[in-house]
Parts: C-alpha cells; structure tokens; sequence
C-alpha cells in the first residue's frame, strides 16, 4: 500500500513537471525487441536534459528505483515488470549536427539512421555500425561491434550525466572501452550526447560495404523473430554461437523460447515467450556448453528484474 501511495504521488508530480509521455502500469514488452517484460509502475520519456534532471530529483525525492533504456535491443525484463520508474531516451534526443568530419549525435539516434546520414555525407568508417538495432546511447554504453568495428574505433568524446544532474565530458581513453564495457557500463552515468570523427571517403566505396554486411546479416541472423541480438558474449578463445552449435543445441525450444535454427547465437520470442522461458533455456544452453567444453558462456544480454 506505501509503495502504491509512493508512486501515483510521483506520477501526479512527474505529469505536471515533465512535457514529455508519462505512463502508468506501461507494458516493458512494448519496449524491448524481445517483446517479453510485464508492467512498470511509470514509464517516462523525458523531451530534454533538463526534464531529466527534474526526474532526478523526483526519483530522490520518493526513493524509488529506476532504470534508464534506449531502444530495448538488448533488453531482458522480468515478467513481474519493474518496480519503480523507467526512463527512455527516445525520440526527443535524435538528432545529428556536422561540422567538417566531427558529428555530434544524440543519444536518442538510431544507429541506422545515422548511417544513411554519413553515408550521404560521405564519411567512412561507420558502416559496420549501419545493421545494429539500437540507439547510439546505448551503443556507446556497451561498445557496439559488428564484422570487425566498435564504437570505440570511432567515438571522440561522449557526454554523460549521472543521477544526481552533474553533467560529465569523457574522451575516447577516458571511456575505457573495451569488449562490450565501457566506463559508464553498469554504472550511475548515462550517455546523453556523443561525438564520433571520421574520415572522408568515397560514397560509392561506403555504399557497397554496407550493403554487402547487410546482405550477410539477413543471410545469417534471425532477424524475422524477437530477439535481443547475441544472447551470450563472446568467450575467450572461439564464439558463443560454434559452442552452442556444437554442442548439439541449435534448434533447441522450451516452451515458447528457442536456441535459433539460423544462427545458434541468438535465443529467439519463438511462440509468445516469458521472461522464465528465455531464462531456464540459457540456463540448459549454459550447462550443456560447460559440460561438453569447459566454457561458461556469460550473459551479453541485460536481465532486469530477475537472475539467471
């Protein structure tokens, strides 16, 4: 009962503070490419930094828990919902500024829609970028690769803020990146704005490249079911995708989740999954793989709410 006085005490608040959509009991499954999630208490969706920041101090204010998303690509969350606040970044943060070779992007942009600019623009260098689903926020967080680049490779600087409003400038070293990690990976800062540097070349040149990783991405990955890309990071020595392959569970389906018939790698919505059916099949998936190689495969994906 003082958890639901707490929190239609920070809805009243949140809609007549915030212009942006303010959304009570929203279906997280409406938010993730996994389409699995049950409601959370409010759904935000702040139009600017400055509506962010007053979701700080409401969210201190009432002690609540949040959780702050993109575009939900790489997204688990728990059937039960979330408990609390979430915040997304979204449409009101996409938009792309050049100057020169140095674009400024934010991170409410579609990677996919990034690269259609710079491809018109003639900048090279972010093609393998152009097939990833997701926003750049996010992207950056967990430095996004594909066929041989990450978002390392082309970030210059990014722009943070952490929960209590203080705004933080990062440089490409000061990120940290590394496989899937950055600084700001499991942390209180969130990316609101980040600068990439490229280098002129020919548009006809970037035009083919793109096209060609598309082409393999369609040929290879499950793209026609929810999913939230590559279910597991990629081990020390080989890929997640072989192991799995290997150990003889390609195809594999618990109740309405399976281990993808096109590429082992991605565990798929197959019939109207649960959050405990994608879960219990990593678990089998998990096992089977140790058991048969020695490797403990590691989640890639965010699970929220609940624990493998």
């Amino acid at each position: 009962m003082e958890h639901s006085r707490i929190i239609n005490e920070l809805y009243e608040e949140l809609i007549l503070n915030i212009n942006g959509k303010v959304l009570s009991d929203e279906p997280l499954k409406n938010h993730t490419y996994f389409k699995i999630g049950g409601g959370a208490d409010i759904l935000v969706e702040p139009d600017n930094v400055e509506e962010l920041k007053k979701i700080f101090d409401l969210i201190r204010k009432y002690k609540v828990n949040y959780y702050i998303i993109g575009n939900g690509t790489n997204l688990l969350f728990s059937d039960e919902g979330f408990k609390g606040i979430i915040i997304k970044i979204g449409d009101k943060f996409n938009y792309i500024k050049k100057q020169d070779n140095l674009i400024t992007v934010g991170a409410g942009t579609l990677l996919s829609v990034l690269s259609k600019y710079l491809t018109n623009e003639s900048l090279a260098g972010f093609e393998f970028a152009s097939g990833i689903p997701g926003y750049i926020g996010g992207a950056v967080c967990m430095n996004a690769g594909a066929y041989g680049g990450e978002m390392k490779d082309v970030v210059k600087k990014v722009h943070c803020i952490d929960s209590n409003g203080n705004m933080y400038n990062f440089t490409n070293e000061e990120m940290n990146f590394s496989y899937r990690h950055s600084r700001v990976s499991d942390t209180n800062l969130f990316v609101i704005e980040v600068e990439i540097e490229l280098e002129y070349g020919d548009k006809k040149i970037i035009e083919d490249k793109i096209r060609d990783l598309n082409e393999k991405r369609i040929s290879k990955q499950p793209l026609n079911l929810p999913s939230a890309g590559s279910t597991f990071k990629r081990p020390k020595d080989g890929y997640a995708s072989k192991l799995i392959e290997d150990a003889g569970l390609k195809g594999l389906i618990y109740r309405g989740a399976m281990v993808s018939d096109k590429h082992s790698g991605f565990l798929v919505n197959f019939d109207d999954a649960c959050c405990e059916d994608v879960l219990e099949l990593m678990r089998i998936v998990i096992s089977a793989v140790y058991d048969k190689f020695g490797v403990m495969l590691e989640p890639e994906i965010k699970i929220i709410g609940t624990k493998l």
